[in-house]
């Protein structure tokens, strides 16, 4: 079962730990939950200046976890709590990021990687569609690539992440990369950081407000069709699904 581990403090920085190398700290229903509590903590506490994302293992998030996976309404809603946090939430992944593990790190209003990290939108090869994922996502990423990778599922690095807008920046030290960007956050008034997030988020909140319901329902139409259903089993048995020519 994925889990976060205890949230850690230092400076004002409060660091949130994706888990579960297990099962590539798959996104369950549990998990879901245990990082809404933890964020709107993050948000209540007036030591908190920012929040770190990261993960142990050499996955960041491997997306919904298709044993217990989080009702749609929940994912949507953790998503919409990062972007909406009244204070920066940063990404720090160093390993892979996959599915729904890319809508998380697009929630995020920072993020770096290292060279050990890639990323891939798989929904496409199990019958699905990146869609509740979307809402942070296509507003942030360059148009031109999200039609590329949302079609083919390719796998890309940390340096086509970043040319992309789906991450800040790429980096080889990912840690010796944010010293300067905590640093700063650091150096930020709460209200100053709240106001400015408020601003470069507010489309992103728009396209949520719109589009979340629309979404939410042609998910769940994708995950209870007969060609989702062969796509997932196909995965979880480690063989191609039938459509593979």
């Amino acid at each position: 079962m994925s889990r976060l581990a205890p949230p850690a403090h230092d400076r004002g920085i409060t660091t949130l730990t994706l888990d579960s190398p297990a099962n590539r700290n798959a996104l369950s229903a549990a998990l879901v939950g245990e990082l809404a509590t933890a964020l709107d903590g993050c948000a209540a506490d007036d030591t908190v200046r920012a929040v770190v994302l990261t993960h142990t293992g050499n996955t960041f998030c491997a997306g919904a976890d298709l044993t217990a996976p989080p009702d749609p309404h929940a994912l949507v809603a953790l998503m919409r709590q990062i972007v909406a946090l009244p204070k920066p939430v940063v990404a720090r992944v160093t390993g892979h990021v996959r599915a729904g593990g890319l809508g998380l790190l697009g929630a995020c209003d920072i993020s770096a990687a290292g060279p050990g990290a890639t990323f891939a939108l798989t929904e496409s090869r199990l019958g699905l569609a990146p869609a509740v994922i979307s809402l942070p996502l296509l507003p942030r990423i360059d148009p031109r690539a999200a039609a590329r990778y949302y079609l083919t599922g390719e796998r890309f690095d940390a340096t086509e992440a970043a040319r992309i807008g789906l991450i800040t920046l790429a980096a080889e030290e990912v840690d010796k990369a944010l010293a300067p960007v905590l640093d700063g956050l650091r150096k930020a008034s709460p209200q100053g950081l709240a106001a400015s997030k408020e601003l470069v988020t507010a489309t992103v909140l728009k396209n949520f407000d719109q589009h979340a319901e629309d979404l939410i329902a042609r998910s769940a139409a994708l995950f209870a069709s007969a060609e989702a259903r062969e796509g997932m089993t196909a995965f979880l048995e480690r063989r191609e699904p039938a459509w593979v020519s």
